[in-house]
């Protein structure tokens, strides 16, 4: 069984893109690098706010009352 893409990890990636793309356009384009890495920031807050808050972890706010099994 092969590993499928999940959603959270189409959100790593979107924050880690963005941030990276920020570097690239702030080193091979006119624009300032912090100018550049500033303003890809808030596309990388964007996605972690999607991620948290439209499509969060849980179904309901109900869930965060659940108790979770003790890690060894």
């Amino acid at each position: 069984m092969g590993y499928t893409w999940q959603y959270y990890d189409l959100i790593l990636a979107g924050i880690f893109g963005s941030l990276v793309v920020g570097v690239f356009v702030g080193q091979f384009t006119s624009v300032h690098p912090t100018t550049a890495i500033v303003g890809f920031s808030f596309v990388a807050a964007a996605v972690m706010a999607h991620g948290l808050f439209v499509n969060g972890p849980v179904d309901a706010p109900a869930d965060l009352t659940d108790e979770v099994d003790v890690l060894n």
